[in-house]
């Protein structure tokens, strides 16, 4: 054992000795140096001259990697202007840990900071539009020009741009915003003044309405994305705490500046973070991450996962990672659920580069549950406006154990086939069979028996996750009706109702039938994670409709102390209380949640002055 562990020791420092801090650990040699926990391997899927600048990714239905090269980045170009961006498709059908086919889908982009695949095409964040590249037929060649669908993302932002799109469970294409993105949102030839403002925090876009809006708002330059198995979002951050969990609506604590989004705020919602990844002072001090190994390395985070895929230990299911910029490194986080929400807690860093050069952007896990990490492979940092290396980037890949071959080609897959997809453990499938659904659906060419199987899974399936993806199956192919939504409010599992409540109010409208239950639920519910669907809700009615689930929230003592409730309460009721003072009084008596009281007599007093 001495022997071996002697032997590894001096095959690092070997391989530091012939490589100079000036340059990388070369491509080869790069998984060798690193530190996984044991049982784990570490690939290089691809390295340059292969690949370069790799920004971004997104898998394909035939679970092959569409990779962003992007030249552009720090000096975005003028809109309009060619660049040397480009779209890359890489496969390894055998899943053998290298790339074996390469094709270039489309070259002389600019801007290109995120992309997702489907509905026909390529979705792309290219400053300062968000654009949709068609290939209907899937040859892998573009069917026509990029057609702009929305514009005014502000183009000064250098790194805190738009990024991370990602498909979410609902139907909807969601992605985030940093914080010197002052952007106005619109279609092109949209009025200044019917603009959506939008700053840092999450938004998203519904790719058959074409509907942008603002998700939730606040942190710093959120550059990672992701979905627990019970729908909830997740989103990684710098400077500040690095993990929030993004619920609809929220305002979360910012870096700098005021939160301009709503009136009346007095107050934002914190990180469910326990911990920073630095050893504490000021984060400037941070970006050297080798003096802060046991926080974590620094305070820049980039990327996303929470891992359910099948091929890793059942001891990572469920935790969330995210790529440590200063630190080499990627981190671990342990998500408790807490309340109405949740505490990330501070586990053991999963991977270490062992190499300065290490950039970190991105980590997904595949179809056959291995997890791919893009490394933008160069020294500095963020800021760094001024010395970037273009010559460099790897793909690697991390799998544990033996790997099965998974031969993806879903948009072959029968309807009935994609609805057993949704039982799949590795969530990679089951994301990919709802989009599809959708896309059937909209497309007229949903066999007919497909609802009658996913109300099935959704009344008789032991597992909540499975129950909550039949029920966005249900969703997004138009199965829930009014009738379905009143019934499953009175679902014995929490996240059934919660989600029963977020999907009926989609459209901003309600019954009057669905809003009596809601009322009566937001009093009498025992789950505090009803309450809180029931809070985010509450943005999404008329300020007239609010009383009746604001009364039932706000007796709910025991939530004085929730991390989200209070202010999500108040964030929701405050436009009822600025146009009904006298209502406004009648509930300062029935509240008894401290905070949500104060506020409301806040809010008054500023009316009478």
């Amino acid at each position: 054992m001495r022997v071996a562990c002697l032997a590894a020791i001096v095959a690092t420092l070997c391989i530091a000795a012939r490589v100079p801090q000036d340059s990388p650990v070369p491509p080869d040699e790069a998984p060798k140096r690193m530190t996984v926990p044991e049982g784990f391997k570490v690939t290089l899927f691809a390295g340059e001259p292969d690949v370069v600048q790799p920004m971004a990714f997104a898998f394909d239905d035939r679970g092959r990697l569409w990779v962003v090269e992007n030249f552009s980045y720090p000096r975005w170009l003028p809109p309009g202007q060619e660049g040397r961006d480009r779209i890359v498709i890489f496969d390894d059908p055998d899943a053998t840990g290298h790339f074996k086919t390469k094709k270039v889908f489309l070259e002389n982009l600019s801007n290109i900071s995120a992309i997702a695949i489907g509905f026909g095409g390529v979705w792309l964040c290219s400053l300062p539009n968000f654009i949709f590249i068609p290939d209907k037929n899937q040859d892998d060649k573009p069917d026509g020009p990029a057609q702009v669908l929305l514009d005014g993302w502000d183009m000064k932002a250098k790194h805190n741009v738009f990024s991370k799109l990602t498909w979410g469970p609902d139907g909807w294409l969601y992605a985030c915003n940093g914080i010197l993105s002052n952007s106005r949102v619109g279609k092109p030839g949209t009025p200044d003044d019917q603009r959506v403002p939008m700053n840092c925090g999450v938004w998203r876009y519904h790719p058959l309405r074409r509907v942008f809006e603002p998700f939730a708002h606040g942190t710093t330059n959120p550059w990672g994305l992701d979905w627990d198995d019970l729908g909830q979002v997740f989103i990684t951050n710098c400077v500040i705490k690095h993990v929030f969990h993004a619920i609809p609506g929220a305002h979360f604590e910012r870096m700098f500046g005021e939160d301009k989004s709503a009136p009346n705020l007095y107050g934002l919602m914190p990180s469910c973070a326990d911990h920073i990844h630095w050893a504490g002072g000021d984060w400037t001090k941070s970006r050297a991450g080798e003096n802060h190994s046991q926080a974590g390395g620094g305070h820049a985070h980039v990327g996303a996962m929470v891992y359910l895929g099948d091929n890793w230990p059942d001891a990572y299911r469920g935790h969330l990672y995210t790529l440590n910029l200063h630190g080499h490194r990627m981190s671990h986080d342990s998500l408790e659920r807490r309340g109405s929400g949740y505490v990330a807690r501070h586990e053991k860093d999963f991977l270490l580069g062992n190499d300065p050069w290490f950039r970190g952007l991105d980590a997904q896990y595949g179809p056959d549950g291995g997890v791919f990490v893009t490394d933008w492979t160069d020294t500095g940092e963020c800021h760094n406006y001024d010395k970037v290396d273009q010559s460099n980037g790897r793909i690697y890949k991390i799998t544990f154990g033996d790997v099965k071959p998974a031969h993806p080609n879903l948009a072959f897959a029968g309807d009935l086939d994609l609805v057993e997809l949704l039982k799949h453990r590795n969530a990679w499938w089951a994301r990919r069979a709802l989009r599809l659904l959708q896309e059937r659906e909209a497309e007229n060419a949903l066999a007919g028996d497909v609802r009658v199987l996913l109300a099935q899974m959704l009344r008789g399936d032991p597992d909540v996750a499975r129950r909550l993806r039949a029920l966005w199956g249900l969703h997004v192919t138009g199965g829930v009706n009014d009738s379905l939504t009143q019934d499953l409010l009175s679902d014995p599992e929490p996240w059934v109702r919660g989600w029963a409540i977020q999907l009926d109010l989609e459209d901003r409208k309600v019954s009057d039938e669905t809003l009596a239950k809601m009322g009566a639920l937001a009093k009498s519910d025992p789950s505090p994670v009803v309450r809180l669907f029931l809070a985010s809700a509450l943005q999404r009615l008329e300020p007239a409709k609010r009383w009746a689930i604001a009364e039932g929230l706000v007796s709910h003592a025991e939530d004085a102390e929730d991390a989200n409730l209070p202010l999500m309460i108040w964030y929701g009721i405050e436009p009822a209380v600025s146009a009904d003072k006298d209502r406004a009084l009648e509930l300062v008596a029935k509240t008894k949640i401290p905070l949500v009281r104060q506020s409301i007599t806040r809010r008054i007093a500023g009316q009478s002055k």
